[in-house]
């Protein structure tokens, strides 16, 4: 009995020993559920600033590249407040800052006076063709400065007026030459378009300057024969000349038929016919068998080759002998010394030159 109750003892001690351990698995469960929880959120949290971040920094640079830049502008508000239609077609023109600004407002007026519109328009147009530094310019006036376009005119003029052309004078009219190849017809478009921007009435001087620098020919000899009073005269008898001169250019320029290739073709003369005939058959060698000739040197110290080539001088003393005279050694430019092979004979041998590859009679030195 008592072995009994002691079983029991131990089974209640154990039953609480586990029932303590599984309380403390319990807790350990309950805070790593805990800590689960507190990294979930904070992951949610970073997630969430993330995204705001990302999508904040996206916003900006679509505001960066669609939002235009603000400047100021120097209309007034009369002109910022004048509307231009849709249909209106703006002037073509560009000007960079480094164009002549007369040829420029010449060239606006002109394209204006085509579509028409008001003053205030017209600044805002021209606001358009203005690239560059001169776009620069313009939106460094004051605001509200510009009240009507012949202000925008004049300030334009003013900034830009070291890029203005030199006013022509008549005698500029004398500088316009006509070209080698140069048609009478560029010629005379060409000094037409100077006497327009001269701008001169002196007929007596643009009949001179032209007569002066167009190339001699047979218009020249025209006018020089019987001498026109006016540049319309002049334009009015160039057009038989012009006429006839693009048609002599047409004949040069045009395909001219080839003679039929039997007519043309030339009978090819042998070599070996002369004026007089063939050559006569008995002059003709039977054929003969070349002697064979010995490698080395024949009769002397140079080869059979070199010894069949006649001596250019006929000494009685030898050069070889004569170069050592004082007063023709003292004479003679003595070459260097060298070990290379001074021509093709390589056993003949040249005292003037001291090498061997030719002999002294046939030295080049020496005058052969």
């Amino acid at each position: 009995m008592q072995q009994v109750l002691e079983m029991m003892r131990g089974l209640q001690d154990e039953m609480a020993e586990s029932r303590i351990e599984q309380e403390r698995i319990q807790a350990d469960l309950a805070d790593l559920r805990a800590r689960n929880e507190e990294l979930h959120r904070v992951n949610e949290e970073l997630r969430r600033d993330l995204n705001y971040n990302q999508g904040q920094r996206e916003q900006d640079e679509t505001e960066r590249l669609t939002t235009p830049r603000e400047f100021s502008t120097p209309f007034s508000q009369q002109i910022l407040d004048a509307v231009i239609p849709n249909t209106f077609a703006g002037p073509k023109v560009i000007f960079t800052g480094m164009e002549d600004p007369e040829a420029h407002l010449t060239a606006f007026h002109t394209q204006m006076v085509l579509v028409g519109g008001s003053d205030a328009a017209r600044c805002k147009l021209f606001m358009s063709t203005l690239t560059g530094m001169a776009m620069d310019w313009f939106i460094s006036l004051p605001n509200g400065h510009i009240t009507s376009f012949r202000q925008l005119s004049q300030l334009f003029r003013e900034q830009y007026l070291a890029n203005k052309a030199p006013p022509p004078v008549s005698y500029d009219l004398f500088d316009v030459k006509q070209y080698q190849g140069e048609t009478l017809k560029e010629y005379i478009n060409r000094f037409g378009a100077q006497v327009v921007k001269v701008g001169t009435s002196e007929e007596p001087m643009i009949v001179y300057a032209f007569r002066k620098g167009v190339c001699p020919g047979p218009f020249c000899e025209s006018i020089i024969r019987n001498r026109p009073r006016t540049f319309a005269e002049i334009r009015r008898r160039a057009v038989e000349h012009i006429a006839s001169e693009g048609e002599v250019c047409e004949k040069r320029t045009s395909v001219v038929p080839s003679r039929p290739r039997a007519q043309t073709r030339v009978q090819p003369v042998k070599v070996n016919e002369t004026t007089t005939g063939r050559k006569k058959p008995e002059g003709r060698r039977p054929y003969e068998a070349r002697k064979p000739q010995p490698r080395g040197p024949a009769g002397g110290d140079r080869p059979a080759r070199e010894r069949a080539r006649p001596a250019r001088y006929n000494f009685v003393v030898e050069l070889k002998d004569l170069i050592v005279v004082p007063n023709i050694a003292e004479s003679l430019r003595r070459p260097a010394k060298t070990d290379k092979v001074l021509g093709p004979w390589k056993d003949s041998w040249c005292e003037f030159h001291e090498a061997f590859g030719h002999h002294i009679d046939n030295c080049l030195s020496l005058g052969y």
